[in-house]
């Protein structure tokens, strides 16, 4: 966030307000319609999982708790507190407690940093693309991405089992097998989060379309999904700052300003909060539902 902060002082701020301005509606409409099929998918990634572990979950309902679950992420404090209370909320939801919905919760995350990690492996040929001078920035700059976002995916596992009292060591080896591959399950679990994460980086490449940034095709098999993995640092709400930080020094080494960055960042961040509001609102009638009830 800091970093972010020293960058973006650096900049016009009325060029990037006049940017922001010039967004057109195709674009925001193309981005949260692509922020809702991210969040469907996901719902459905999680009800499968859950469903490998015993414990069934209703398409419908595993849609309206991911939405209360994403809106939660991108608003409190370390991105994790939407996937505690999506694992609390289920708690009721099936025999054991809330054991089963912890471990589908943490299931379904791991599954999806699966996918994110992959799709950057499978782009790893497109970084033909930059240019021999900006190779030993690029060289800089992925290593320390790459060892951040390994850390931050090991601290997120780590604090989710801890969170809900669950060891790595004792999780059963069934699980991991129930979850990930017996009956061609990794088929399907590949298949949504490789599907998930391409959604991702088409958002990211609509802002910056939207905002002006003149980025080559390929920019989508590397300096994005390096933006978008800053995000699962555990600092701040949502991601955001890191992922503007990274983008602001990642988008000059493809021909772009750090401007456009900051600005196809900040337009990425609206649009996924934008698109996570039914959560806010499914989240207000279930307090309400509660609260008559009681």
């Amino acid at each position: 966030m800091i970093l972010a902060g020293i960058l973006a002082f650096q900049l016009d701020w009325r060029d990037l307000v006049q940017t922001l301005n010039n967004v057109s509606l195709a674009h925001l409409a193309i981005g949260l319609i692509l922020v809702q099929t991210q969040i469907v998918l996901s719902a459905v990634r999680w009800q499968f999982t859950a469903g490998r572990l015993g414990q069934e979950i209703g398409y419908g309902k595993a849609i309206r708790e991911y939405y209360v679950a994403s809106f939660l992420n991108q608003t409190l404090p370390g991105g994790m507190a939407g996937d505690a209370a999506r694992a609390y909320r289920m708690r009721d939801e099936g025999p054991g407690g809330w054991k089963i919905p912890a471990k589908a919760v943490l299931f379904e995350r791991i599954s999806g940093q699966i996918g994110f990690f992959l799709f950057a492996a499978l782009g790893l040929p497109a970084w033909q693309g930059i240019a021999a001078s900006q190779r030993p920035t690029y060289d800089m700059v992925a290593l320390t991405m790459t060892a951040v976002a390994v850390l931050a995916v090991i601290f997120v596992g780590f604090q989710l089992a801890k969170r809900n009292r669950i060891l790595a060591g004792s999780l059963p080896t069934g699980d991991l097998y129930a979850v990930f591959i017996r009956d061609r399950a990794w088929i399907v679990q590949l298949g949504l989060s490789l599907t998930v994460v391409l959604s991702y980086i088409v958002t990211f490449m609509v802002a910056a379309d939207a905002v002006g940034a003149d980025l080559p095709w390929f920019a989508g098999l590397t300096i994005i999904p390096l933006c978008l993995l800053a995000m699962l640092i555990p600092t701040g709400f949502g991601g955001w700052g890191t992922r503007e930080a990274a983008a602001m020094a990642l988008f000059p080494l493809l021909g772009g300003m750090a401007a456009h960055g900051l600005a196809a960042s900040l337009l990425y961040g609206g649009l996924s909060l934008a698109g996570a509001l039914p959560g806010l609102v499914l989240l207000v009638l279930s307090r309400s539902r509660h609260r008559s009830a009681a």
